[in-house]
């Protein structure tokens, strides 16, 4: 099992000093203000900011859907700006309860840097503890580039989710709000629904509250037991372009299911290609 994907505030307020801790913000917003403002306006003392379009992700046309996985060499340089080193423990947080610090998570995953960690409740549990805010971005002394390679945390394409959702003992989830997964809402992408044979797992509903904390383990484990997820033979979890799908990943990590794979391109990927069906409603159809 990997060592627990997140730490609480406490934990972060008496490690964050230390030269093998990087606090990164990963806020970003599907809509709005670009999460650099909101940044500027206030953040954890010594975070960094990491901004999800360009950093996170490759741009589009280098890979499957609105967020590809970026190249080793390219999330490389990025690690590099924010001085993390092999042994660095990097430390992500935002305000929607981990969804998209848990990408930062996972890319470290992937390209073999064991290091990642997700602040329980973000920036709100922070606040919440009394704990203050900075305005000024930190001086951070660049490392060298880490040679890292690809293919740590499994990653699947939509030919592979299109066998694995026929598949009986195999499980595909959307990690989507239950509106866009039942297609009552598409703010995006090229059509609405889901997936057909995926199952409906909200990630928010990981969170004992939106924007909150992880819920107990033994709440997660009811939830992911109940999906089937726990005993499958093979679990893929998606969302709408591969990033908030990251965090029913790190969920099911807590849990010890470190071996589910993400589908790179999610539904940002599957509804573009005409040749796939698609559902709609409650059902996974």
């Amino acid at each position: 099992m990997i060592p627990s994907p997140l730490v609480d505030v406490d934990w972060l307020a008496a490690h964050a000093a230390r030269d093998d801790v990087r606090i990164v913000d990963c806020r970003w917003s599907l809509s709005g203000p670009p999460a650099a403002e909101a940044y500027a306006r206030g953040h954890l003392p010594g975070a960094a900011f990491v901004d999800l379009d360009l950093e996170l992700a490759a741009p589009r046309g280098q890979g499957p859907g609105r967020h590809p996985i970026p190249r080793a060499e390219d999330f490389a340089r990025v690690l590099a700006r924010l001085g993390v080193r092999a042994e660095t423990r990097v430390v992500g947080y935002d305000d929607v309860g981990g969804a998209i610090a848990a990408r930062l998570w996972w890319l470290l995953r992937h390209f073999g840097h064991g290091g990642g960690r997700v602040l329980d409740g973000g920036l709100q549990a922070w606040t919440a503890s009394g704990r203050p805010l900075d305005t000024e971005a930190p001086t951070i002394a660049p490392a060298a580039p880490l040679a890292l390679t690809a293919g740590h945390a499994p990653v699947v394409d939509k030919r592979q989710v299109d066998l694995l959702r026929r598949d009986p003992t195999a499980r595909v989830v959307d990690a989507r709000a239950r509106e866009r997964y039942e297609g009552r809402s598409e703010p995006v992408d090229a059509r609405p629904g889901h997936i057909p044979g995926a199952l409906a797992a909200p990630f928010v509903e990981n969170l004992v509250a939106p924007g909150g904390r992880f819920a107990p383990l033994d709440a997660l484990r009811a939830r992911y037991a109940a999906l089937g997820l726990l005993d499958a033979r093979a679990v893929v979890c998606s969302c709408g372009s591969g990033v908030t799908a990251c965090h029913d990943l790190l969920a099911l990590a807590l849990l010890g299911r470190d071996d589910a794979a993400l589908y790179e391109g999610s539904w940002s990927d599957w509804a573009a290609d005409a040749s796939l069906p698609a559902a709609t409603g409650i059902e996974p159809g």
